[in-house]
């Protein structure tokens, strides 16, 4: 049964305004579509239970209809579902108090991803990205007591394979494991608006989902709603910081009103307004006095401010909205030096050394990821002694939640937008869309003290190369001349001229980095570039050996890294005992890197022995594992303040497998992610051989 909330209005009397005492808003209708929702496979007529938010793979799953993905080799037999339609229903009542709300706004900001909506069979949106906050407003079409939510869902696989058609050639998606979904060589995954890692990757499978993997409500409004609320801080001192509270009003009748902010229950600030229907964007400035200032939770407190933005129409407040904000300076300072140029992170004027890790879905079914996840992960990395955590771009734009936990740990966030080791299309209907999600999804973050840059997209740019002839992934040279400037155009489209006016736009005075790694506007980053960021795959790419670790450190280390395999327990979960050897075609199909087994190998015989027993083995890949990544921090760390951050890939996984993470699908620390909480502590004696000598170091980073 559908629950329905009603926040039923209050008057204020003249006690209550002058205390500020917080107040629920005018008559406003909240109902969760969250009662028995149905789906089929389109084309048949057997409809079976389904579950909101989720997936058509985790729905087939709970209904016995296919085996677990994640189990053995299964995932080769799910290949069928992303070439299918699929459609979900559900039926809802909005009760009798329908006709007091003039306006109705149906809110679907997790549809995955092209998708037909249908409220009582009137289309109402086609929605074709992941990434939006999806809405639509649907009065005149609700019924009291009975009405019926319809989504469609189009495969993506065929939909890009149009998209891929109509484009003319193909582009580059080097992680596109189009092979394992019997598409051959039609990488589809760059002309859908949906995570890349679903398309596969060299640490992931292929299981490309469709669904709604967000809560869906509809929302039933009078006479105003509080479409955004933004707190820009103008100035902060130690005495005071300035602020200005950014109120976007959506307004059905031209009315009066008040905007109000609160802290607690205290008016820090009033403004008269005249709403006009339609949007209203309109502004109030207040102060903080003796502000407290958020920090990492290395440096000092995490402190954050619950602030509450509030419109009256009258005494009576008509809609309202809380955040959670810290005050900070965060900026990304870049200044010419003798060797090249800096890049760190200045926060509230002290430079901040980076510790932390690349972070990606905690799995490729992403509805599945509980709270409980969320927070135990978040606090894995405040355990491991990081401050930063990048959020990659083959991903997506993280739930609300992780971004509120790691402004309570205190935690730094790097976050890309959603683009990823491939090339792009520019064309107009593209870039619409993709203008559309960076608003979306700027909006919805901004508050947060936690992000300190935007970055427009991972190893793009490294992988073309434009300016390097014979350098990149090799790329460019498929193409010819007249494709080459069309796919950097369109390339120059988005990352150099949309996504930096959008950061401009909305989130004003936050740093934007194009791609990463990035040393310059025509000077792609290489092992030896002494300005910007640098990915360095040196060691397991290139065989360089652990040392190169320690001979290849560039300004701020945003990648690098070293495989192992899971917890044994972890890997029991998806294996038969039959199934636990190496070379095994579970393992195998567990292993994503086609050098994968053989580098893990390769640097045992180098540096260990290689293990006959399977278990020993496992324990002995997670050995070496730490032991690389430990001679990698501890080179980068005692290179300060030359380097001023240190990012390993990665953190967590999507799934039970051989990866580069510190800790597995199952949330198994492995011996990485032990080590990484000794060589990340604050202040830390290190000791280097080198030549024969014993050279140790004190490093600290506190202020």
């Amino acid at each position: 049964m559908n629950r329905i909330r009603i926040d039923r209005l209050v008057l204020f009397t003249g006690l209550l305004l002058l205390a500020g005492c917080q107040s629920e808003p005018e008559a406003m209708q909240v109902v969760d579509i969250d009662g028995k929702w149905s789906f089929r496979q389109v084309g048949t007529d057997e409809w079976s239970p389904a579950t909101v938010p989720g997936t058509v793979h985790t729905d087939l799953l709970a209904n016995g209809k296919i085996e677990d993905p994640f189990y053995r080799t299964n995932e080769k037999e799910l290949q069928w579902i992303d070439k299918e339609d699929w459609e979900y229903r559900c039926r809802f009542s909005v009760g009798p108090e329908m006709a007091e709300f003039g306006r109705w706004r149906l809110e679907l900001p997790g549809l995955d991803t092209y998708a037909d909506v249908y409220v009582n069979d009137s289309l109402v949106l086609q929605a074709d990205n992941f990434f939006r906050q999806w809405a639509v407003d649907v009065e005149g079409l609700l019924r009291p007591d009975s009405n019926e939510l319809r989504i469609y869902f189009h495969s993506p696989v065929k939909v890009g394979l149009g998209k891929l058609q109509a484009h003319g050639y193909p582009l580059p998606a080097s992680n596109d494991q189009s092979e394992n979904g019997g598409l051959g060589d039609q990488k589809v995954s760059i002309f859908t608006r949906k995570p890349g890692y679903h398309y596969g990757w060299d640490w992931g499978p292929r299981l490309v989902t469709s669904g709604i993997w967000q809560p869906v409500r509809l929302v039933g409004w009078k006479k105003v709603r509080l479409d955004d609320l933004f707190f820009r801080q103008v100035s902060l001192s130690m005495a005071r910081a300035d602020l200005l509270a950014q109120f976007t009003v959506e307004t059905a009748v031209e009315t009066d009103a008040r905007l109000q902010v609160y802290h607690g229950d205290t008016l820090l600030a009033e403004k008269k307004v005249h709403l006009r229907p339609g949007l209203t964007i309109d502004t109030l400035g207040f102060q903080l006095l003796d502000p407290k200032l958020w920090w990492t939770h290395d440096l000092g407190e995490p402190h954050l401010y619950p602030l509450r933005g509030v419109v009256m129409i009258g005494r009576q407040p008509a809609d309202e909205s809380t955040k959670e904000i810290g005050l900070r300076t965060v900026h990304v300072v870049q200044r010419p030096d003798p060797q090249g140029s800096s890049f760190y992170v200045e926060l509230n004027g002290v430079p901040v050394y980076c510790r932390g890790a690349n972070y990606i879905p905690n799995d490729v079914f992403i509805p599945r990821v509980s709270d409980e996840r969320y927070r135990e992960t978040v606090q894995a990395a405040v355990d491991a002694n990081m401050n930063m955590l990048r959020v990659w771009g083959g991903g997506f734009y993280e739930k609300d939640l992780f971004y509120e936990l790691c402004d309570r740990e205190g935690l730094l966030v790097w976050q890309d937008f959603m683009f990823a080791c491939s090339m792009y299309p520019g064309d107009e209907a593209f870039l619409q869309n993709v203008r559309q999600e960076a608003i979306d999804n700027i909006r919805r973050l901004r508050n947060h003290p936690c992000i300190a840059l935007w970055c427009g997209n991972n190893e793009n740019d490294v992988a073309w190369a434009n300016y390097a002839e014979g350098s990149g992934w090799g790329w460019k040279e498929q193409y010819t001349p007249e494709q080459r400037a069309e796919i950097w155009a369109d390339y120059e489209a988005v990352f150099h001229r949309l996504l930096p006016g959008l950061v401009r736009e909305y989130h004003s005075g936050m740093y934007y980095l194009p791609t990463s790694p990035f040393a310059g506007k025509e000077q792609h980053a290489t092992y030896t570039s002494t300005s910007g960021d640098m990915h360095y795959w040196g060691v397991w790419q290139g065989l360089h050996g652990f040392e190169g670790f320690q001979q290849y450190i560039g300004r701020f280390m945003s990648e690098y890294g070293f495989q192992s395999f899971p917890d044994l327990e972890t890997v029991k979960s998806f294996t038969l005992p039959e199934d636990r050897r190496i070379d095994s075609e579970v393992m195998t199909a567990h292993q994503r890197s086609g050098i994968g087994n053989e580098r893990i190998r390769q640097f045992l015989e180098r540096y260990y022995t290689v293990p006959e027993n399977f278990e020993d083995l496992l324990y002995l890949s997670q050995v070496q594992q730490s032991d690389a990544i430990k001679v990698a921090i501890e080179a980068h760390r005692t290179a300060k303040p030359y380097c001023m951050g240190s990012l390993y890939w990665q953190l967590n996984d999507c799934w039970p497998a051989a990866s580069w993470s510190g800790i597995d699908y199952r949330g198994r620390w492995k011996a990485l992610h032990y080590e990484v909480a000794r060589s990340f502590e604050p202040v830390a004696l290190i000791a280097q051989f080198a030549d024969d000598s014993l050279k140790v170091q004190a490093v600290a980073d506190v202020p």
